[in-house]
């Protein structure tokens, strides 16, 4: 797809218009499908010593399921099949079907398809009866919830009657329990009156529209391999923590809406869910995962204040990992040697360009804060903020400027940053606070050449 200089630019400020968002979530959505469609094809042609036949037999008839949930109702299975995990299962199970030595078997992969096509039947008001797949002792329909059943248990009967599910999760030593009965609320969130049932909750968006809060999903997780800041999942969120995460959702919008229209444009396009990450009360970690675009992954904010610079900086690398799918921006290799300001640790150039691209987003957005009517605690934090990620990024555009290995699309895009950087110094700061971050970056330099030498 062709991506225009004024595109470029306009991304190169961290901003981006409606219509340029939307190029980016159509172009990741057609991405999807074209992996679940390279799926399909693997595993017609996976030999029976790899997928055996039954196996296959199965993904077919779940696949067939998804495809009349489709037909139904196109925007109820697209829930489900665009959802940011459907995008890391689709990943995995592709490569459990290509790659010598997967971490979980290709069948044990596959089988999570029925789960999806059931919850894509379901939103699509289908009339179906499916066999789900237990993991962990948990039936899991993405999107919906999940139902624990009792140990042993290895496929829970699922049946849609178009307004409603019936689980039928067998009771102690494998006999016919209780159907478990779920109804979609008015509010959209699938609920039963059964204690093994738990939803998938939602956070509301201005709009309207529902920002589902994930503590379900088997997929929300990386792979431990692929994980190398140790992040880790929370499991289901207490009362406690759900209220925390929805008086901070609540209060996150008016400071989103004064880092001006286009962060609310983001999160409107690119935020698809948020992830409770494990953390302590007083640490605050966050997360973006390229292979489940439009999942953001965080600890429990403790501030409105705080979820909505966490928003900020997570949809840039969500925005830029798009943009990097529609267009080459450089051609460095994935070695560790550039110094980020904001790492201890040696980035690839790759890590170099996402890192200061968030940090110009939160210059901005910490400015923003710091001239706004906010109390001046506020504004004096925000001050500090601002001119600590403007020096980092003022310290990480040499790099990016000099490199050869930019394209020629990469290069219009850095020379917009620096711009924007630039138009940034136009506010002074008080008095100390931009020697204050001046000395800190100067500090992170001294300690990565020393740590070089």
């Amino acid at each position: 797809m062709n991506v225009s200089d004024d595109m470029l630019r306009a991304f190169g400020s961290t901003g981006g218009d409606a219509r340029a968002l939307d190029q980016l979530v159509a172009q990741q959505r057609r991405r999807r499908l074209l992996t679940l469609r390279a799926l399909l094809d693997a595993v017609a042609e996976a030999p029976p010593a790899l997928l055996p036949p039954a196996a296959a037999a199965r993904v077919l008839a779940d696949w067939r399921l998804l495809a009349a949930a489709e037909r139904a109702d196109p925007a109820a299975a697209h829930r489900v099949v665009h959802y940011p995990m459907t995008g890391a299962w689709a990943e995995r199970a592709l490569r459990a079907l290509t790659v010598q030595d997967p971490p979980q078997p290709p069948a044990a992969a596959l089988a999570h398809l029925g789960a999806l096509a059931a919850a894509a039947a379901a939103r699509a008001g289908l009339r179906f009866t499916a066999d789900v797949p237990v993991r962990g002792g948990l039936l899991v329909l993405p999107t919906l919830g999940c139902c624990a059943v009792g140990a042993g248990c290895c496929a829970v009967r699922v049946t849609g009657d178009g307004r409603r599910l019936w689980l039928r999760v067998p009771s102690a030593g494998g006999t016919a329990g209780t159907p478990v009965e779920v109804r979609p609320g008015p509010d959209g969130i699938w609920r039963s009156a059964a204690a093994g049932w738990r939803p998938v909750r939602a956070l509301w968006a201005a709009d309207g529209r529902p920002v589902l809060l994930d503590d379900v999903d088997p997929y929300r997780d990386e792979e431990r391999r692929s994980n190398p800041y140790g992040l880790t999942v929370s499991g289901a969120l207490d009362p406690g923590r759900h209220a925390r995460w929805r008086t901070a959702w609540q209060d996150a919008g008016p400071w989103t809406q004064l880092g001006g229209a286009g962060r609310v444009q983001e999160a409107a396009a690119l935020l698809g869910c948020l992830v409770p990450l494990a953390g302590s009360p007083t640490a605050h970690c966050s997360a973006t995962r390229g292979e489940a675009f439009g999942a953001l992954l965080s600890s429990t904010p403790r501030s409105g204040l705080e979820l909505a610079a966490t928003l900020v900086h997570e949809l840039q690398h969500t925005k830029l990992l798009a943009l990097s799918a529609l267009t080459v921006l450089h051609t460095a290799d994935d070695s560790p040697r550039y110094w980020a300001p904001w790492r201890p640790d040696p980035r690839p150039f790759d890590g170099l360009f996402q890192g200061a691209y968030a940090h110009l987003a939160l210059a901005d957005f910490h400015l923003r804060v710091a001239l706004s009517g906010a109390v001046p605690a506020a504004r004096d934090a925000a001050w500090a903020d601002h001119c600590r990620c403007r020096q980092q990024v003022e310290a990480a555009l040499p790099q990016l400027l000099g490199s050869s290995r930019l394209t020629a699309q990469g290069r219009t895009l850095v020379t917009a940053m620096a711009a924007h950087h630039a138009r940034l110094k136009d506010h002074a700061p008080p008095d100390g606070h931009l020697a204050r971050a001046t000395a800190y970056v100067e500090t992170a330099r001294v300690i990565w050449r020393r740590g070089r030498a």
